[in-house]
C-alpha cells in the first residue's frame, strides 16, 4: 500500500513539473511575434486550428525550402513509396521516410476537415466514392498541405 502511495506521489510531482515546463514553453512561443503571426495566418484556413497550425510552423520550418507542393507532401509522408527491382515496380501505401509527427497531425486534421470546409467535404466524398475512406482522408490531408503552403509562403 505504501508503494502505491509513493508511486502516486511521484507521478503527481512529475505531472506538476511537466505542467510548469509546458506553460514555460507556451509562454516562450507566445513571445515570438513571427511565430504568432504565422500561426494566426494559417488559422484563417478552414479546418486548421491552433494545434495543426503550430505543428506545421514548428515542424516544417521555412516553407521556401520546398520547391513544390509535391515535395512538401512527400516530406509530410502523405505519398506512397516505390520499390523497384529490374522490371518490377511495387507501390507501398505510405512512405516510411517522413516527419511522423507532422504526418499524424495532418491526418487527424484531415479527418475533421470535411466538417469545417465544404471544398474539403466535396473532395472527401469524391474520393470515398472510389471505395476507400483512408485514401479519401489522405487526399484531404494532401489538400491541406497545399493550403498550408499557399498561405505560409
Amino acid at each position: 500500500m505504501e508503494d502505491c502511495a509513493r508511486c502516486c506521489d511521484f507521478a503527481a510531482r512529475r505531472w506538476c513539473a511537466w505542467g510548469k515546463n509546458e506553460s514555460a514553453l507556451v509562454r516562450s512561443l507566445q513571445r515570438d511575434s513571427l511565430l504568432v503571426e504565422r500561426v494566426e495566418r494559417l488559422m484563417t484556413i478552414p479546418a486548421v486550428g491552433p494545434i495543426t497550425a503550430l505543428t506545421w510552423v514548428l515542424e516544417a520550418g521555412d516553407v521556401q525550402r520546398f520547391s513544390s507542393i509535391k515535395k512538401a507532401v512527400s516530406y509530410c509522408g502523405l505519398c506512397g513509396a516505390e520499390k523497384s527491382s529490374g522490371n518490377t515496380v511495387q507501390r507501398t501505401p505510405l512512405s516510411k521516410q517522413r516527419n511522423k509527427h507532422l504526418q499524424t497531425t495532418l491526418i487527424e486534421a484531415a479527418k475533421m476537415a470535411p466538417r469545417n470546409s465544404p471544398e474539403l467535404a466535396m473532395l472527401y466524398d469524391k474520393e470515398k466514392q472510389k471505395g476507400n475512406a483512408n485514401r479519401a482522408t489522405l487526399a484531404v490531408a494532401r489538400k491541406l498541405v497545399a493550403y498550408l503552403m499557399a498561405v505560409d509562403r
